[in-house]
């Protein structure tokens, strides 16, 4: 896509003062934009990149200063009005229909302008809203549902029963509906519980690349609208995922646990099983959470408690190889203050008892 900078001032609904031939051709960081692209600058120490950059037009703030030479656009908002530009310029790619080589069973139903890529598999009676993509080699397996304008990557497996709502995004490699981890001992073996439930996942979803999502033992694990998790995220069965939450790469939540609205999940937090995450609460990196966490609360550390807590443990714990050296001298202090006191109770006094006066006798 190309814009002239008249075009993009008359989109944003700008009066441009200074003519301006130029061309915008995308967007791009100040340190690597060329002559025909977009940028954006925040803060004003980003003054001397500004004016280094070849950036044709770049947004920055209404307070930022004069860069001699530069066309500046002065906005409220910067860096949200860069990626809203920003999806103008994205590729489209043109539907390219169903492969030849994609197999799709004849009980599937398939909406306008679906889109099924080489080699995948659509099986009995699945479902794809209008608008969707259905990348290479993915599968979605019997009774699956997608709704509208959905991207299924390639290589995802979508297995029975489970459920999309709009506008989704899967990534390469997602795997939605596998068992969930449940087994029980009966002295002899762990025996498979069957997983009987599904999966239903809402609307703005987006889940990266290798993550999984486990279908429920019995009812559904929830992943709620807006919702969006990074790669390599495990979701267990049962799970419920509020709206609008955050899950980062290498996170686990366990089975039957709840996290509510705008929970943030930090990169390797392990949740325990039926544990309970209260609205807009934040669990740092690495955490371990085994019990509940209220609505709020910013909670760190392994077991997770509040972050101050944590961090005043931590200091302490950082301190701890010096306090032991200081132990360790104070109780040589003592052992050498108790051995000088032990000598001293083994000297003989060098007092003696006053002898008795002895008399004389008078006739």
């Amino acid at each position: 896509m190309t814009l002239s900078i008249q075009d993009l001032y008359d989109r944003l609904q700008l009066v441009l003062e200074d003519p301006d031939d130029g061309e915008i051709h995308g967007v791009n960081t100040l340190e690597q934009a060329g002559s025909r692209d977009l940028c954006f600058a925040e803060n004003p120490s980003q003054a001397d990149a500004v004016a280094s950059s070849a950036a044709a037009l770049v947004l920055v703030g209404e307070g930022f200063p004069e860069v001699l030479g530069k066309r500046l656009l002065r906005v409220a908002e910067p860096r949200n009005l860069f990626f809203e530009i920003a999806v103008w310029f994205a590729p489209v790619a043109a539907s390219q229909g169903i492969h030849p080589s994609a197999s799709v069973h004849p009980t599937a139903d398939l909406g306008e302008d679906v889109e099924v890529g080489a080699g995948a598999v659509i099986d009995a009676d699945a479902r794809i809203g209008s608008g969707s993509r259905i990348g290479p080699g993915s599968y979605l397996g019997i009774g699956v549902r997608i709704g509208n304008d959905c991207v299924i990557g390639p290589n995802v497996s979508i297995l029975r029963d489970s459920t999309l709502g709009d506008r989704c995004i899967l990534h390469p490699g997602v795997r939605i509906g596998g068992d969930g981890f449940g087994f029980r001992w009966d002295g002899a073996g762990h025996r498979k519980v069957p997983q009987l439930g599904r999966v239903v996942i809402e609307d703005d979803v987006e889940i990266g690349c290798n993550s999984c999502v486990d279908r429920a033992t019995l009812g559904m694990t929830r992943i709620g609208r807006g919702t969006k998790i990074d790669n390599l995220v495990q979701v267990g069965h049962n799970v419920d995922i509020g709206p609008h939450s955050i899950l980062v790469s290498q996170s686990g939540v366990a089975g039957s646990s709840k996290l509510g609205q705008g929970v943030v999940v930090a990169g390797q937090v392990a949740i325990s099983d039926h544990v309970t995450v209260g609205d807009g609460a934040r669990i740092g990196g690495q955490a371990g959470v085994v019990k509940d966490v209220p609505a709020g609360v910013a909670v760190f550390g392994t077991p997770a408690r509040p972050v101050k807590q944590a961090l005043r443990e931590s200091a302490a714990l950082m301190r701890l190889p010096a306090l032991l050296k200081q132990v360790e001298r104070q109780q040589q202090t003592i052992d050498r203050l108790e051995r000088r006191l032990a000598d001293l109770g083994a000297v003989p006094s060098n007092t003696s008892s006053p002898a008795t006066p002895s008399g004389t006798g008078s006739d």
